[in-house]
Parts: C-alpha cells; sequence; structure tokens
C-alpha cells in the first residue's frame, strides 16, 4: 500500500535513534544523565498552579472555549510587550494565543503559503520550523546560520535574488535553538529593511527572550518601526513560567498573518482549557520574581557544565541565552558524525546529549545539551564523560 503522502515527505526523526537507546539502557538498569531533550524540569511557579486549581473548580470553566484565545490573556499578552518592549499591539487584532508555540508555527505557516511557495530557514535551525513548511507542502530553503550574522544576512539576501519563485518568508529564532546564537537590535532592522524590500514575511520565534544571562537582553523585531507590516513573533510561557507541557503560546504582530491563524483554528479547534488560560494571566501579570529565579538556575548549570567541559579538554564557549550548550564534536571525534558520536557517549559514558544533525546538515559537527540536569547530576556527567579523553 501507497505510503501516505505528508508522511513520505517527513525523514525519521533523528532523536528517535537516541530515544531509543536511551530507553534500552533504562530498560537494563542503567542511570542515564539525559541532556538530550530542552524539556524544562523545574516546577511551575505556586501562584500559577494556585490559580489553575482555583479556576478548574468553577464548572463555567469546563465549556468550550474560543480557538482564538480568551481576551484577558490576549490583552495580558498586549501589556506584556508594552512593558517589554515598548511595543503596543492590538489585543483584538494582532494577538492570537495559541496551544504551545508548535501549534502556532505549524498552522500559520499552513494558513499563510500555498504549495510551492519558498520558505527560508535557517540551518541548523528547531526542527518544526522546517518541518511545518515541509508539512504545508512548501518549498523549504536551508540558508547556513553559522558564523557572522551579516554574513547570515548576505546569504539570505543572495537566496532572495537567486531563487524563483521569489521567496514568500523567512523563519528566524533569536535567541537560537539550537546554536544558542543572539543578535542585537540592528540585526532586526536590516531584516525588516530587507523584508520590505524583497515583500518577505518574517516569523520570528522568540521562545527564550528571557533565558538570558550576563548582561544580555533579547530584542523583539516588533521593536522595529514598521515592522509590523510584514512580521509576527512568537512567544511561549513554557520556557519563562516553566509550563511546558501547558501548552501555551501566542503569534502576536502583522493582523494579515494573524487574522488568517485566527481564521484557520476557528475550523480546526476550541483553544486551550480555560483554567489553563485564566492561571496563563497571572503568570503574565504577576511578579517576576520566579522569572528570575528560572534564569539563576540556568546560569548556574550553564557554568557548571561549561567549566566542566573545558575542564577535561572539550572546549566550549559560554552561551549567552537559552537553556542551551552548542558544543562542538572534539577533534578527535569529529569524523564521526554527531549522530555515531551521540551513540558512542552515551554507550560509553552513560550520557546523552543531541545530535546536532537532528537540526540539519550544517549542525552535524556539533551536539547540544539540554540544562535540564542538576548541578549535582551535571558534575556526575563530566566525570563519566572525563574518560573520553
Amino acid at each position: 500500500m501507497e505510503e501516505f503522502y505528508r508522511i513520505k515527505r517527513l525523514p525519521p526523526y533523528v532523536f528517535n535513534i537516541v530515544n531509543e537507546q536511551k530507553h534500552q539502557a533504562r530498560v537494563r538498569g542503567e542511570d542515564i544523565v539525559d541532556f538530550g531533550m530542552g524539556n524544562p524540569d523545574l516546577p511551575t511557579p505556586q501562584h500559577i498552579v494556585d490559580k489553575l486549581i482555583s479556576a478548574a473548580r468553577d464548572p463555567r470553566n469546563h465549556r468550550y472555549s474560543v480557538s482564538r484565545g480568551i481576551h484577558k490573556l490576549r490583552a495580558a499578552m498586549s501589556d506584556w510587550y508594552d512593558r517589554r518592549y515598548g511595543v503596543s499591539l492590538d489585543p483584538d487584532s494582532e494577538v492570537v494565543a495559541t496551544i504551545g508555540s508548535k501549534e502556532g508555527i505549524s498552522h500559520l505557516i499552513l494558513a499563510v503559503t500555498a504549495p510551492g511557495d519558498v520558505v527560508m530557514v535557517p540551518d541548523p535551525c528547531y526542527p518544526i520550523h522546517f518541518y511545518s513548511a515541509v508539512i504545508s507542502n512548501a518549498d523549504v530553503r536551508s540558508v547556513p546560520i553559522l558564523g557572522d550574522e551579516d554574513e547570515f544576512l548576505a546569504r539570505i539576501e543572495r537566496a532572495v535574488k537567486d531563487v524563483w519563485p521569489r521567496p514568500k518568508m523567512l523563519i528566524l529564532n533569536y535567541p537560537n535553538n539550537p546554536t544558542t546564537g543572539t543578535v542585537e537590535l540592528g540585526f532586526f532592522e536590516k531584516v525588516v529593511a530587507l523584508a520590505r524590500e524583497y515583500e518577505l514575511l518574517v516569523v520570528h520565534d522568540l521562545a527564550y527572550a528571557d533565558l538570558v544571562f550576563d548582561g544580555y537582553k533579547a530584542p523583539s523585531i516588533l521593536e522595529i518601526p514598521g515592522a509590523k507590516d510584514m512580521c509576527v513573533e512568537i512567544f511561549t510561557l513554557s520556557k519563562s513560567y516553566n509550563m511546558p507541557g501547558w501548552r501555551v503560546g501566542f503569534v502576536v504582530g502583522n493582523p494579515r498573518m494573524v487574522g488568517a491563524l485566527v481564521r484557520i483554528k476557528s475550523y480546526l479547534d476550541y483553544g486551550m482549557f480555560q483554567p489553563i488560560q485564566i492561571a496563563s494571566i497571572i503568570a503574565l501579570n504577576g511578579p517576576d520574581d520566579c522569572v528570575r529565579d528560572t534564569v539563576e538556575a540556568y546560569r548556574s548549570r550553564r557554568d557548571v557544565l561549561v567549566d566542566g567541559l573545558n575542564r577535561i579538554g572539550w572546549k566550549v564557549s559560554k552561551p549567552k541565552a537559552t537553556m542551551f550548550v552548542w558544543a562542538p564534536i572534539p577533534e578527535q571525534f569529529r569524523e564521526m558524525g554527531s549522530l555515531d558520536f551521540s551513540l558512542m557517549v552515551l554507550e560509553k559514558t552513560k550520557v546523552a546529549v543531541a545530535p546536532g544533525i537532528g537540526f540539519g546538515e550544517g549542525g552535524d559537527g556539533f551536539v547540544r545539551y539540554a540544562l535540564v540536569e542538576n548541578e549535582h547530576r551535571t558534575r556526575q556527567a563530566i566525570r563519566s564523560l572525563r574518560t573520553l579523553f
């Protein structure tokens, strides 16, 4: 029987190979220190949980909600942007709540692209950025991201000029997963100018807005005057507020793109469980102490991991943002490629990392550590990794 068309376009999920090996090791009773998946392990702040519980006790909140998100939640996101970036957003036409950022990205691409439209994505990138376009039958063009950001912009401009039909959309993500790369506001000024010149739609994933260290502040593309003419930005509560399983995200900015997403979602879902939305309002409007505590926890884990890796001879730089460390494969193992290297590390040291090839061909010389193990477990991992050197 012929394989389903869209499923046929999706390659085997590289991370499943490592996940299967992890599973088999655990079945054998082995203790795996797991840096593989970026799944936040810190608890959701208590005041947010308490609001969820109280809202869930009200039977009126158990009915169907609205697919675009209740008005007070959209208004809270609008207020967050105003406080954080001085960006004014109309909660009715420029904000839509989504069932996590993955759902928002994938349905946005489905809503605004046609089969054969060219979508440019960085290489390497977070897989949904690439595969949301594949699933939507768009034509995906990967642009190497590693190196200087001006070099990256030059590659984008060359791609816009050389590709026919002209690209319709550019997907960006800063602070970046997996590379942890960061940019300043001037980068987005150039992106917006480029988008205006070539009539490009821009989707910027700002998932790691709050997870920044050493004085760095992550800019929003919507801070650039006129950005809303062609740009949307995506934010999620998963990382900042330790709410990954709650599935709360937002797409904000250009009203035409937001409106298209609202329209397609109206056919596909009834939105999030309303008590989750009510608790999310408390998260966005509440005190920022919990966010600062989360950032400090990741900073501490980053320092323990990176300092430890450098101490054993694995040269890695400290990222200024995200909950990841993007580590070049040590020279003596580089010819293995990231998948075989990750499997070897798992077998010999009982430490799990994500192979860079899972994020695109440009990632094959790297592995990604997610900072989801505490300092004690991280030191345990360093002691095990030392045996490789």
